[in-house]
């Protein structure tokens, strides 16, 4: 099996131009992280009149912002079962606002800035591994529908050929708010709209260490980065899973999963409506999930948590073969089919399973999207930038508690993945 280990998204895009000289010697904010939440950020405060610099390890969208699987998905990692249960109906009924507030911000800016990423409205479907799991998707549609006002549809499984060309589920879900978008073509979008908005973003300026300092008597941070030292009044945290050593309180509460992705030679026309008849964004109830869609040019892009640890050329090699099987098993129609890419990327999950964003330490941060960050690091990183300037905060997730690893036992290597991810493949067996 040959393929390339790359990203099939960055070969469809030209990222935009960072700056090229030296960093300022003082900002108002400075955003450490160039994906969906810092580029967002980014364009808000400059939109607003503050002096932004962008501080990026690598290149623009780098990380998880070109990296996924381009699903702007309704609802969050949790059910809202779980979510009444752990924060009360009416937290959770905004949490789940968020949501949906979250895909319109993200069609209003790609309408707004005219980004080209192949923005659309295509729905989301849920499929059930397992008759009890589609059995517990009449009582969430129900909740849904009465306390959050928000509209599913279940497919039963001999209505489930409309929605997809495999026969191995139990039923589905779907919501036609959610929709699918090129997210390599999205984050040079956001790029560019923060740049032309006046925020400036220098690649290849890992930040090494962050230190509360003043200059002038203006309280702020001094950050030393591998491009030399910027002082900011305000310091925005948006690395998400590649949170480093810089900011170790944050570093400890966030868990690096590894997240793969394959992507086929391109499908006939008839074969692409075979398998997906409705172009859906797709995943499966199962905690160790497979998640899957057409890409804009036909190629069934397939994921999953195949291995837990981040990519490496080891790890994406296994990934891949697992996946594919994975792939064969659900669309038995693409055995012969081509395998062109494979690529990984890592995700950031919290240990309650939520996002957060608020401040600590004095420093603002916006992470743990766990798998659903298109939308939601876009919105939150607004909201975070709405907040640093001086207006209202309606973020639903500063408030809560944001845990660390039971016992202290956790610096960020998350040494524990092969026992979570053996202990997730029992309970979908045991589930």
């Amino acid at each position: 099996m040959t393929f390339k280990q790359s990203n099939y998204w960055l070969d469809t895009v030209t990222l935009p131009v960072a700056s090229t000289g030296d960093l300022p010697s003082n900002v108002d904010v400075a955003i450490v992280g160039a994906g969906f939440t810092g580029l967002s950020a980014a364009r808000t405060l400059a939109k607003r009149g503050a002096k932004v610099a962008v501080l990026e390890a690598n290149t623009i969208g780098w990380g998880a912002s070109s990296r996924n699987g381009g699903m702007v998905l309704t609802g969050m990692k949790l059910d809202v079962e779980t979510l009444a249960a752990r924060y009360g109906m009416e937290a959770a009924k905004r949490m789940y606002a968020a949501s949906l507030a979250s895909i319109a911000f993200v069609e209003q800016i790609v309408r707004e800035e005219q980004i080209e990423c192949n923005f659309s409205r295509s729905g989301h479907l849920e499929v059930a591994c397992k008759q009890s799991h589609f059995d517990a998707y009449a009582r969430s549609v129900e909740l849904i529908g009465r306390e959050f006002n928000h509209r599913l549809r279940i497919v039963p499984q001999k209505e489930l050929r409309s929605e997809i060309g495999s026969d191995i589920y139990f039923g589905g879900i779907v919501d036609d708010l959610s929709a699918g978008l090129n997210p390599a073509r999205y984050v040079a979008g956001l790029g560019r709209a923060a740049i032309a908005a006046g925020a400036s973003v220098f690649e290849n300026a890992g930040v090494k260490q962050i230190t509360r300092t003043s200059d002038n008597g203006r309280p702020g941070f001094h950050l030393d980065t591998s491009r030399g030292r910027v002082f900011a009044k305000d310091v925005f945290i948006a690395t998400s899973g590649y949170t480093s050593s810089a900011t170790p309180g944050l570093r400890k509460r966030i868990i690096p999963i590894g997240s793969f992705i394959i992507a086929t030679e391109p499908l006939s026309d008839a074969l692409a409506r075979e398998l997906s008849p409705r172009n859906r964004m797709i995943f499966d109830s199962k905690h160790y999930l497979y998640y899957y869609r057409l890409t804009p040019d036909n190629r069934m892009l397939f994921g999953g948590r195949a291995a837990f640890f981040p990519e490496t050329a080891n790890t994406i090699r296994r990934s891949a073969e697992l996946l594919r099987r994975g792939m064969i098993a659900v669309h038995s129609q693409l055995r012969d089919t081509k395998l062109e890419y494979a690529w990984g990327g890592t995700l950031d999950f919290c240990f309650d399973t939520m996002p957060h964003a608020g401040q600590m330490d004095g420093i603002y941060y916006a992470l743990g999207y766990a798998g659903h960050g298109v939308a939601m690091a876009t919105y939150l990183g607004a909201k975070i930038a709405e907040q640093i300037s001086g207006g209202r905060s309606d973020n639903p997730y500063e408030d809560i508690p944001f845990p660390g690893a039971p016992l202290g036992l956790y610096n960020g290597w998350p040494w524990f993945l092969p026992f979570a991810g053996a202990y997730y493949k029992v309970l979908d067996w045991v589930s």
